[in-house]
């Protein structure tokens, strides 16, 4: 029984490593977009590419719209931190009780 809670642990830390980069991805993504980027550079690129099938749903769907500031980026960054805290801390306590 250790091994399957030795895989969820493992599991619980890859989720938690792949959310965590995707956030800081995000807010590069914000801190770029205040300024006006050169849309052909290969990172700006890379991070539209990489974000905008996660904004543009919600910011289809979101009403609100305050001065065109884009209010999308922190929603999505607060999933990210609720599925932090819900998700990979229940698997890493699940694994935890396998484990002993």
């Amino acid at each position: 029984m250790f091994i399957i809670g030795n895989f969820l642990a493992a599991v619980a830390k890859i989720i938690d490593i792949a959310l965590t980069l995707y956030m800081w991805i995000i807010i590069g993504r914000a801190v770029i977009s205040w300024v006006n980027p050169d849309p052909y550079n290969p990172i700006v690129r890379f991070l539209n590419a990489v974000t905008e099938p996660v904004l543009y749903p919600i910011r289809r769907r979101l009403p609100i719209s305050l001065g065109g500031i884009d209010f999308s980026p922190i929603i999505v960054i607060l999933v990210i931190i609720f599925v932090q805290s819900f998700l990979v801390r229940s698997l890493a306590e699940l694994a935890m009780r396998m484990g002993s």
